[in-house]
């Protein structure tokens, strides 16, 4: 069975490893020191990276500041909730704000409009 994770949580993950493969090319530029062309082409493509490691940090700074903050049932911590179903970010509970999936197993299927019709 596949473990979910929160989709904040997945994103912020996801940020950070693009800093850390953004950094791992451009040390992959010393191996071509003699060649100028290849150490520019490296240290390109890891700023972009990076680049977007900040895009993507950004995009979910304001996604985050419009998620629906709830105290979760298990652990009653506030957690914030993207979508229709997600999971607490300490307790791993599952949460929904739609009445009609309560008591329903955890599918993150229902967050998308053509499974939920």
């Amino acid at each position: 069975m596949k473990k979910y994770k929160n989709k904040i949580n997945k994103i912020r993950s996801f940020a950070l490893s693009l800093i850390f493969i953004g950094f791992i090319i451009m040390y992959g530029a010393i191996f071509f020191r003699e060649n100028q062309i290849l150490v520019i082409i490296f240290m390109s493509i890891g700023l972009l990276c990076i680049l977007g490691s900040t895009v993507v940090y950004g995009w979910i700074g304001l996604l985050s500041t419009r998620a629906v903050q709830v105290v979760c049932p298990g652990c009653g911590k506030h957690t914030k909730v993207i979508g229709r179903v997600d999971m607490c970010m300490y307790c791993n509970e599952p949460l929904t704000l739609d009445p009609t999936l309560e008591g329903k197993e955890f599918d993150q299927s229902y967050n998308n409009k053509s499974q939920s019709e």
